[in-house]
C-alpha cells in the first residue's frame, strides 16, 4: 500500500469502510502569528498581585487593583488600552528597590489673594487637576485646596502634603522609589484656554531625586519561555538595558525562537539622548526620544507606542509605523520639540522619534532599534527599523508553522526516490518546491519581493552527518518601507 495513513492500519480484516482525516494540508496560505504584549513596571504595596507574577490585564480597572492605584503599572496599562484594545496583554510587576528613593517637588502659590473666581489648572503626569479658586481665597488656602484634590484624585502619580512651615507649598512626592519619579512633568496652565485666576499663579520645583530602580534580572528570571513579540519597558539606566538586551539576544536565537522588540522612552536632552544612543547598539530594543521634556512620564508614552505597534505589526509587520497617532499623550511644547535637523541626529545615533502634528496629535516618526555597528565595528543598517525584526519574526514563525503542519511524520529521502504516490516523504527537491510555495505566500502579503531571486538561491540539501535532517537556506528579499520621498521639480518659464 503506497498512501501513508495516520491511524488505519494494515491489518485490519473486519469489514467496514474506514476514514480518518488529515489536516496536514488544511492550511492553504500563510499563517497567523499570535500576539502578545508583555508590559514591565513597578507596583506599590498596595496592589493584590504578588510581585514577579505573569498576569493578563484587560482593564485600566484590573490594573488598579492589581498593581495599586496611580502605580507606575497602573498607568501604563491605561495609556497602552488607550490605544490597543485587540492584542493580549500580560503584565509582570516587581516592588520598589529596597534601598530607592523618591522623587519630590513642589507647587508653591507665590504670596496673595484671589481677586476674581476662577480655576486653577495643574497638570501632573499631563493629567490636569483642577482646583477652583473663589474670591479672596489666599496663597494658603489655595495650596490647601490643591492638595486636597491631588488626594482625590487617586490614580495620579504622586502624593501632596501642605508643607509643615510654608503653609502656601504643596509638597509632591512621587508614589514610587526610583528614576522614574524624576519624569513625573507638573506644570500649570497646558492649554490655551487655562489661567489663573485674577491675583493668583505659581512656582513649579520640578520632581527630582528619585534613584535606584529594581533589578530587571529578578524578572528576566521569573519570565516563562513563551514569546512575548512586544516589550514595554520603563527602564532605561544601563544596568538594566544591558541585562533586557542580553535576554532578548537568547530569545532570538533558533532554539528559543521566542523573539521580541523592548520598547521605551527617555524625555531629555539632545545631548544625553545621543549619549544614551551611542551607548546601546541592539537590534532588539528600541529607545525613543521625542522631546526634551513633556506633560506624560516616558513610561506613559512608551505603553501607548507599543500599542499601536502591537496592533499594526500583526496586522502587517513590513507596514511603516509612521503618522500612527499615540492616544492619550499630550504634546510637547514648541520649545520642548526637537527640530528636524535634531530629529535627523538622533535618528543616526539610535534614538527613535516622534513629531506633534497638526491639532497637537502626536505621531510616530521613524521606530528604530538602537542597532548601529556590526560584530566588526562597521556601521550597519540591516537591523535599523523595528519592521525588519518584527518581518523576520513572522517569516521564521509562519515557515516552522507550515513545516511542522504539513509534515509532521514524513520520511526523508534523497532526490530521485521512486516512493509511491501517497508516501508520507519528503526529498530536498520537494522541500524546495515547499520553500518556493512559502515564499509565493509572503510575496502576497507584500512582505517579500525577488521570487526569481529566491528561486535562484534557495538551498535545500540533506545534512551530510545526519541522515535525518534537512537544512533550508532561505534567501527572502525583503520589502522595504516608503520612508523618504525626493523630488527636484525642474521647471520652465
Amino acid at each position: 500500500m503506497a498512501i501513508s495513513f495516520n491511524g488505519i492500519s494494515t491489518s485490519l480484516r473486519v469489514p467496514f469502510v474506514f476514514v480518518e482525516f488529515d489536516n496536514s494540508r488544511a492550511q492553504q496560505g500563510p499563517s497567523v502569528q499570535p500576539y502578545t504584549v508583555l508590559c514591565l513596571g513597578q507596583k506599590l504595596t498596595a496592589g493584590t498581585e504578588p510581585e514577579l507574577t505573569l498576569k493578563t490585564v484587560t482593564s485600566e480597572a484590573q490594573a488598579s487593583t492589581l498593581y495599586g492605584q496611580g502605580s507606575i503599572m497602573h498607568r501604563m496599562v491605561k495609556y497602552y488600552l488607550a490605544n490597543n484594545l485587540v492584542t493580549e496583554m500580560k503584565c509582570m510587576s516587581i516592588d520598589d528597590a529596597g534601598a530607592g528613593s523618591q522623587a519630590t517637588g513642589k507647587v508653591t502659590i507665590p504670596t496673595g489673594t484671589a481677586t476674581e473666581d476662577g480655576t486653577l489648572q495643574i497638570y501632573i503626569g499631563g493629567q490636569r487637576v483642577s482646583v477652583a479658586v473663589a474670591t479672596g481665597d489666599d496663597q494658603d488656602a489655595v495650596a490647601a485646596a490643591l492638595v486636597a484634590q491631588i488626594t482625590a484624585q487617586g490614580d495620579l502619580p504622586v502624593t501632596a502634603a501642605v508643607n509643615g512651615t510654608n503653609a502656601n507649598e504643596a509638597d509632591l512626592t512621587a508614589k514610587h522609589k526610583g528614576e522614574l519619579g524624576n519624569a513625573v512633568d507638573v506644570r500649570a496652565n497646558y492649554f490655551d484656554s487655562d489661567e489663573y485666576p485674577g491675583g493668583i499663579s505659581t512656582t513649579i520645583t520640578a520632581m527630582s531625586g528619585g534613584a535606584t530602580n529594581p533589578d530587571i534580572a529578578d524578572i528576566i528570571a521569573a519570565l516563562p519561555d513563551d514569546q512575548f513579540n512586544i516589550i514595554i519597558n520603563p527602564w532605561t539606566d544601563a544596568a538594566n538595558l544591558g541585562v533586557l538586551e542580553t535576554e532578548l539576544v537568547d530569545r532570538f536565537g533558533p532554539i528559543r525562537q521566542s523573539d521580541g522588540v523592548a520598547i521605551s522612552y527617555k524625555l531629555d536632552t539632545l545631548s544625553n539622548l545621543q549619549s544614551l544612543g551611542n551607548s546601546r547598539n541592539s537590534p532588539h530594543s528600541s529607545i525613543s526620544g521625542p522631546a526634551k521634556s513633556a506633560p506624560n512620564p516616558s513610561y506613559e508614552w512608551a505603553a501607548a507606542k507599543a500599542g499601536q505597534i502591537a496592533v499594526a505589526a500583526q496586522a502587517d509587520p513590513g507596514r511603516p509605523f509612521q503618522t500612527l497617532a499615540l492616544a492619550g499623550i499630550l504634546a510637547p511644547a514648541p520649545t520642548e520639540q526637537f527640530t528636524l535637523s535634531e530629529r535627523n541626529i538622533l535618528l543616526s545615533d539610535g534614538i527613535a522619534t516622534d513629531k506633534v502634528a497638526a491639532g497637537g496629535v502626536v505621531r510616530i516618526e521613524r521606530a528604530i532599534t538602537t542597532f548601529q555597528l556590526n560584530a566588526a565595528g562597521a556601521p550597519d543598517i540591516s537591523y535599523l527599523d523595528i519592521n525588519t525584526l518584527l518581518t523576520l519574526s513572522f517569516l521564521r514563525y509562519d515557515f516552522r508553522t507550515q513545516m511542522l503542519s504539513r509534515y509532521p511524520r514524513h520520511k526523508l529521502a534523497n532526490d530521485g526516490t521512486k516512493a509511491g504516490a501517497g508516501q508520507a516523504i519528503l526529498t530536498p527537491l520537494g522541500g524546495k518546491a515547499e520553500a518556493v510555495r512559502i515564499f509565493q505566500g509572503w510575496e502576497n502579503l507584500g512582505l517579500v519581493e525577488g521570487l526569481a531571486q529566491f528561486k535562484r538561491d534557495v538551498i535545500v540539501e540533506r545534512n551530510s552527518q545526519d541522515p535525518n535532517r534537512l537544512d533550508f537556506l532561505l534567501p527572502p528579499d525583503l520589502t522595504n518601507q516608503l520612508r523618504v520621498v525626493g523630488t527636484q521639480i525642474q521647471f520652465l518659464l
